[in-house]
């Protein structure tokens, strides 16, 4: 289980979930009145979650330990009293095991052919696939010349994840890395919910967690996020500070694939950079990947 790994990982994944998001509310934005007195630790008591929840202190108090699981009610009351945007009131769910059960797929990944196809097909638009734990399992030249030329990055070591907090120049090509490393962590929790025994997720998450303090602080967290669209800068050493906007596709036939594409408005800067960058990727012969293995 990934709370094994290291003391950062906690064993009680549902309950350190739980504190966390209490010690960030107080009982002011909960609506419950604040005597003002002294606390003895930030956010929210027990007792004061309990009562959002309609629930008896003990029952919470035992619930947060580890000792009895919640049913659904209990679980959205929480939700809703903690403040839980959709995607902490999902894993919410996954850490007290109340989802749909899942097909456990742990054999090899491959890039699916419709995927690959518009891959292909986007030669003026980086583009990348990543699968289980951000996992590179494809991307043409184009997104080699935007992040960094794949092809020179060991298979076992192709994942974006590791990329981000082991690989300097990536590192540096953020002009917000930490923002784009919290919300990276956050999405590789958000996959440790649904894939708790994964032991290449595990092995990852250990890894990072001792090679990096913003990693291990950060995954006890216990933030979560899921793929969705966003814009990010980049500073790059070709075409300069590049501002691009990104969206994620699903793989319909394996949702544990998921396609990145960085586009820029017509007629934009951002644009004309793009531009510049697919034709010195072109002088440079980077590499597009024909699908990776994982």
């Amino acid at each position: 289980m990934l709370g094994d790994m290291t003391s950062s990982i906690p064993l009680n994944e549902l309950g350190e979930f739980l504190r966390k998001r209490r010690s960030e509310l107080s009982p002011r934005t909960v609506g419950l009145p604040d005597t003002g007195g002294p606390r003895r630790v930030a956010g929210l008591r027990r007792e004061e979650v309990a009562q959002l929840a309609s629930i008896s202190t003990d029952y919470y108090t035992r619930l947060e330990q580890g000792r009895i699981q919640a049913s659904v009610p209990v679980l959205d009351t929480l939700a809703r009293g903690l403040h839980l945007d959709d995607d902490e009131h999902g894993y919410l769910f996954e850490l007290a095991g109340k989802t749909v059960t899942r097909t456990r797929r742990r054999g090899t990944q491959q890039v699916q052919p419709q995927l690959q196809r518009v891959l292909d097909g986007l030669t003026t638009t980086p583009a990348m696939v990543q699968g289980r734990r951000g996992d590179l399992l494809a991307w043409n030249s184009l997104a080699a010349a935007l992040i960094t030329d794949f092809s020179r990055v060991p298979e076992k070591h192709r994942n974006y994840a590791r990329l981000l907090f082991t690989d300097p120049a990536v590192r540096g090509l953020y002009a917000d890395w930490e923002t784009a490393a919290r919300i990276t962590v956050a999405q590789l929790r958000l996959e440790a919910a649904k894939y708790p025994e994964d032991s290449r997720l595990i092995a990852l998450v250990g890894e990072l967690s001792l090679r990096d303090e913003q990693f291990a602080r950060w995954w006890g967290d216990h933030k979560v996020a899921a793929r969705t669209i966003g814009r990010k800068t980049y500073l790059h050493p070709v075409v300069g500070e590049l501002t691009l906007d990104c969206d994620t596709l699903t793989a319909n036939a394996d949702p544990d694939q998921y396609m990145t594409v960085w586009t820029a408005a017509p007629g934009t800067p951002a644009h004309d950079q793009l531009r510049l960058l697919a034709s010195w990727a072109a002088d440079q012969h980077l590499p597009a990947s024909s699908g990776w293995e994982a």
